[in-house]
């Protein structure tokens, strides 16, 4: 089902825009009640990752690959219906999924097997992989980052230092321990901990953790995903974005229009979302059977390039 567009045109909506709430603070606040409030259409959003395209590119004849904007106001709530929520979203095609790296159209072209360029994570993945920090590409470097890729499945596996080859690479350190720093508060409660810089999310329940840590995709330059404490005030399994025409599946609201919610595209890909925390349906389903109405949503830090 989808939300009720507002009348009243654009200068009503970017009035709208401006009153919802900022950063909170590092403490446990109540979060305002949202208002029943959905938005006119606004234009599309801008043609992502200027200067990067896929490595594999995908067709443009299904809708699920598309990039999916989110919701800027705060959805139209009601009562999902028994019938509605026993109507699972659509998964994700077969190959959504699949690790594919963001890399300079001249790589593409080409039968490349080993990238000359340099990445733009190039020197956080030298570190990682322990080789010298330089930031420039080495035959040496592009063969060890080529050999993590094919082990991870990402493509094409041609060593460049990208996007998803540096998101694979935090994801992985933080499966022992994704909390190792602290920035996330410890609670008796399930708490849904949201690592801006590091583009992952998890669930804790005092020093346990109860689901991931997981990539996601936030809030791009000039609409970030809002940090502080927040609450989950609203759950649709099924829900639509009116304001872009977009399925946005297991959607959990914690602020405003922004919310926990599945999307039929890459979470690697620049430059990020309207605000919302984008997950990988299958994360996103999984994460809908861990948090339920009141849990709270604790976000900090900045997302790279915001």
């Amino acid at each position: 089902m989808t939300s009720t567009a507002v009348r009243g045109g654009l200068a009503a909506l970017l009035a709208l825009a401006v009153a919802l709430p900022a950063g909170r603070a590092a403490a446990d606040p109540e979060p305002p009640t949202p208002t029943a409030t959905a938005a006119a259409p606004l234009p599309a959003a801008p043609a992502p990752a200027p200067g990067l395209v896929p490595g594999i590119p995908l067709t443009t004849d299904q809708p699920w690959h598309l990039d999916t904007p989110d919701q800027v106001l705060p959805p139209h709530m009601y009562r999902p219906s028994a019938a509605e929520d026993a109507i699972e979203p659509m998964p994700a095609p077969d190959g959504l999924d699949v690790l594919v790296e963001y890399v300079p159209p001249s790589e593409v072209r080409g039968a490349v097997t080993c990238t000359k360029k340099t990445g733009p994570y190039q020197r956080q993945v030298e570190r990682w992989l322990g080789l010298k920090v330089d930031g420039k590409q080495s035959p040496a470097d592009c063969r060890r980052i080529r050999a993590f890729q094919t082990k991870q499945g990402i493509r094409p596996n041609i060593g460049f230092a990208g996007p998803v080859t540096w998101t694979r690479m935090r994801t992985i350190s933080a499966r022992k321990n994704p909390n190792a720093a602290k920035k996330c508060p410890t609670r008796a409660y399930r708490l849904a901990c949201v690592d801006l810089p590091r583009q992952l999310m998890w669930v804790s329940k005092g020093k346990k953790i109860v689901y991931g840590p997981v990539p996601i995709r936030s809030g791009r330059a000039g609409n970030r995903t809002r940090v502080g404490w927040h609450k989950i005030y609203w759950r649709h399994k099924n829900h639509w974005s009116s304001l872009y025409n977009s399925p946005m599946p297991y959607s959990q609201f914690f602020s405003g229009g922004q919310a926990f919610h599945g999307i039929y595209g890459n979470v690697y890909s620049p430059p990020g979302s309207r605000g919302c925390v984008n997950l990988r349906v299958s994360d996103a389903k999984r994460l809908w059977g861990v948090l339920e109405r009141g849990d709270r949503v604790y976000v900090w830090g900045r997302k790279p390039g915001t």
